[in-house]
């Protein structure tokens, strides 16, 4: 039934109870699973009061910086490939520079997703509850037509 299965993940817990139940999902067929990480990039500070130089220096000090997370980033995910490889599930890992919620949309584009597993965290109580999401969440939902599982996580853990 699903072919790509795209599960964003933060390096967490929940990112990786989420990545459980998309294995679980794929098991028995021949679909690949993507692990994304999204690294949200360093904020650039107003730039008004620097220098060319100065800015020049900053900006390859954040661009240094954005890298080395998102390499430490992929030695981490690769820690997850392991278990889709340990579970006989085609894995692959793409993290990116950005936004998370534009990233996730992104991807789902670009890698023609099936479905997306992610985690839910946020608990609210009453009608609250009923119209937020995290803004992540709730951007993805809003804008893809992709099936979508929202793994609740104080449920699972």
């Amino acid at each position: 039934m699903y072919n790509t299965i795209l599960v964003p993940h933060a390096g967490t817990s929940a990112g990786d109870i989420a990545l459980k139940h998309a294995i679980s999902a794929v098991k028995s067929s021949s679909a690949k699973i993507i692990l994304l990480h999204v690294v949200e990039q360093i904020p650039r500070p107003p730039m008004f009061a620097l220098s060319s130089s100065e800015q020049k220096k900053l900006l390859k000090n954040i661009h240094i910086a954005d890298e080395d997370f998102r390499r430490g980033m992929i030695s981490e995910m690769e820690k997850r490939v392991k278990i889709c490889d340990d579970n006989n599930i085609k894995a692959s890992i793409t993290v990116t520079i950005g936004l998370a919620a534009d990233e996730i949309l992104k991807i789902i584009k670009k890698q023609k997703v099936d479905l997306v597993v992610m985690a839910k965290r946020r608990k609210l109580k009453g009608l609250k509850s009923l119209l937020t999401l995290g803004s992540v969440s709730r951007k993805i939902v809003e804008n893809t037509a992709c099936p979508i599982l929202l793994v609740d996580i104080e449920k699972n853990e």
